[in-house]
């Protein structure tokens, strides 16, 4: 058989028994032909060599015992609030500017919002500016590699999805909060209602949702921290793809910051979304027949 082929099935066999190990994974699944499309099932092959040299248990929350490093971010959580407090009394904490956010497009209209502080590179200059200290307290910490302040509306959700890549691990900070178990996430089915002053630690690779159904906004500090890795080869490969890939979807709070390469191809290719969008409208078998062939054309061609 030929060489070239060999090398394409088995890149094909990864991608597939990578998909398949992500989608089963935990309690909680997509349904099949929502993860055959999604970014988690073309993320696959690298989360699964993430997941095999991952130095913390592989289930939904983690014990933040195990992340002391990230102890003074709750110990000062009333001067972060103080901060979150005054952006929001000026209307900064919003939804993008435009299709300008890939990674939380679909969340802002369900009427999430935030506002960055850093996104896997230097903090941005709007950050500085407005919050200093918890940039600073922020900064202090090495493996945060991204953080913002994110708001969720009486009445708000999220939907429910995974994060496409699993080199980081989720940290919440609640700052101001309905205090209510009717205001939550749920990861792989475990539920976890925020509260003023506390942290918790999870996997967003989990299928995950959230829901505030008080009338009360909920603001957190919502931080990526660096998964530990257990050899230093796989760290050193962690740290490149979060410089390299995930930096290019950085994303602006204000006009003149810069916008990485993967936002500003996405508020292009949205246009295309929207046709798709019009043509699910009006028909959604139509919709998903050209969607599946358009995959299938792909796949052949990779194979051709």
């Amino acid at each position: 058989m030929n060489p070239a082929l060999l090398l394409k099935l088995g890149a094909v066999g990864a991608l597939v028994g990578s998909a398949a190990y992500v989608h089963r994974r935990g309690r909680v699944r997509h349904p099949f032909f929502r993860q055959l499309t999604d970014h988690s099932t073309f993320f696959a092959p690298l989360n699964a060599l993430v997941y095999l040299a991952s130095a913390v248990p592989s289930r939904p929350f983690l014990d933040l015992a195990d992340f002391p490093a990230l102890a003074p971010l709750r110990a000062h959580w009333q001067e972060i609030r103080d901060e979150a407090l005054r952006l929001q009394s000026e209307e900064r904490i919003r939804a993008a500017d435009g299709h300008v956010d890939a990674g939380f497009n679909s969340f802002f209209r369900r009427g999430w919002k935030r506002f960055y502080l850093k996104w896997y590179g230097e903090p941005l200059a709007s950050a500085r500016a407005r919050c200093p200290r918890t940039v600073e307290l922020v900064e202090a910490i090495p493996g945060v590699r991204a953080a913002m302040f994110a708001l969720l509306p009486p009445g708000g959700t999220l939907m429910a999805h995974r994060d496409p890549f699993a080199g980081s691990i989720r940290y919440h900070l609640g700052l101001v909060t309905p205090g209510s178990d009717a205001c939550r996430i749920v990861v792989d089915g475990e539920p976890y209602a925020w509260r003023d002053g506390e942290a918790v630690l999870f996997d967003e690779t989990y299928v995950h949702h959230a829901v505030n159904q008080t009338d009360t906004a909920r603001i957190i500090l919502f931080c990526d921290v660096e998964r530990p890795m257990r050899w230093r080869a796989a760290g050193r490969l962690n740290r490149w793809v979060g410089d390299h890939l995930m930096r290019a979807s950085r994303t602006r709070n204000e006009d003149g910051e810069e916008i990485g390469w993967v936002n500003r191809a996405f508020a292009r290719v949205y246009q295309v979304r929207l046709v798709g969008k019009r043509l699910k409208a009006w028909n959604r078998p139509t919709y998903y027949a050209v969607k599946f062939a358009l995959l299938g054309g792909l796949a052949w061609l990779l194979l051709a």
